[in-house]
């Protein structure tokens, strides 16, 4: 087992695991192809959006457990490496008078492209030919690709861009102002065509820097969420060789956060020193760090989750996350600014049709209940124990 650093175990000795384990998962009866997305437009209580990773989205009856196709987006989806293809969605605030959502995705030139559509005046369908696209970030490589779209409580689309790929951020994109890698993004897209720049953020009036970006220092931020009762923001970012990360946000803060890559990795300085140093001055540490293995605890590629606000009242507050490689399962609670009641759920979340393997997603329905997304094709609803 890895030796984890000083400030680590006394980040870990802080929390515990008080939570009982009163639940189980209910698997959704179809069966997608490669989903990597899950959620709903505002008031929207009775179904869930799923999206595949070649392009395909679907409307899912929660009652009926029947999917109806919403849109066809395969035409455009050229999925050429393992991390590219549809990786996103985010529906409108106003989405049942404006009809608009927004797509993250890959195009054939490895492009990583934002786009807005429109779906029809039934809110169930939406054409492809709607396709407006507001931004296209060209791809060193074909893989840190990021994926996540969501609306702040602030009304601004907010968008995870990962570092270009490779390793070790050969572009140093990471820490480049000048370029959208490795960054989230912060974008008023209220206007009729195309978007606009938040007059708050943080690089609105610097010269040497993207007016687009809202935080920057990320890897591949791979799943990112605002509680929906806080509004605090937590960012999952997939390590390089040794941590896998979750950085935090309280509700209100101000844009211009680095979290440190390439310069960190966790909560060391870049292993080798092959591209990193000393820490950035300002730069902010993660709320949660795990090790790269096998053991309990550990993992390799981190899958950034959701904060539970549905009707287990106690979970209630606890930020579930997963890791992609090894079947484990996590949640934790924000206590005064730091992780607590860490507790691991692998050996109590048992699925129907084996295992849980290659988490690619969580998502939330309207009531705020908590789903699990595989790679596998299998959706499973975290639900009280029967």
């Amino acid at each position: 087992m890895r030796t984890l650093p000083h400030l680590t175990l006394a980040l870990i000795a802080s929390v515990t695991a008080s939570l009982a384990g009163p639940i189980q998962l209910k698997t959704l009866s179809h069966k997608f192809d490669k989903p990597l997305w899950l959620g709903s437009p505002a008031g929207e209580n009775s179904k869930v959006w799923v999206v595949e990773k070649e392009g395909m989205i679907y409307s899912y009856d929660l009652a009926t457990g029947q999917p109806k196709l919403f849109m066809d987006f395969t035409s455009v989806i050229d999925v050429q490496a393992n991390e590219q293809g549809l990786l996103g969605m985010a529906f409108c605030p106003d989405y049942s008078s404006s009809r608009r959502f927004y797509l993250y995705y890959t195009d054939a030139d490895h492009a990583v492209k934002i786009a807005r559509f429109r779906a029809d005046a039934s809110l169930m369908t939406a054409d492809a030919a709607t396709k407006e696209e507001l931004i296209t970030i060209d791809q060193p490589y074909k893989n840190h690709n990021g994926g996540w779209l969501e609306f702040g409580p602030d009304g601004f689309l907010y968008a995870g861009i990962g570092d270009g790929g490779a390793a070790n951020d050969p572009k140093d994109a990471g820490q480049d102002l000048k370029t959208h890698l490795g960054k989230i993004l912060r974008l008023d897209v209220s206007v009729e065509k195309s978007y606009s720049i938040p007059g708050d953020n943080p690089f609105v009036n610097d010269d040497k820097a993207l007016n687009e970006i809202w935080a920057y220092g990320l890897r591949n931020p791979w799943r990112c969420t605002f509680d929906a009762k806080s509004g605090d923001l937590y960012i999952a970012d997939v390590g390089q060789n040794h941590w896998e990360e979750i950085n935090y946000l309280p509700a209100g803060s101000a844009g211009g956060a680095n979290f440190g890559w390439r310069l960190r990795e966790g909560l060391i300085e870049t292993p080798n020193k092959k591209a990193g140093g000393k820490k950035p001055a300002g730069a902010i540490d993660p709320i949660h760090v795990y090790a790269h293995g096998s053991a309990a605890g550990e993992g390799l590629s981190i899958t950034g989750g959701c904060v539970y606000r549905g009707k287990i009242k106690s979970l209630d507050g606890h930020y579930f996350f997963a890791d992609y490689v090894t079947p484990h399962v996590w949640s934790f609670k924000v206590e005064a600014g730091k992780a607590a009641q860490l507790k691991d759920w692998s050996n109590i979340l048992k699925a129907e049709n084996g295992g849980l393997r290659s988490i690619a997603s969580f998502g939330q329905d309207g009531q705020g209940e908590l789903y699990i997304v595989t790679l596998a094709g299998w959706i499973h609803q975290i639900t009280e124990q029967n």
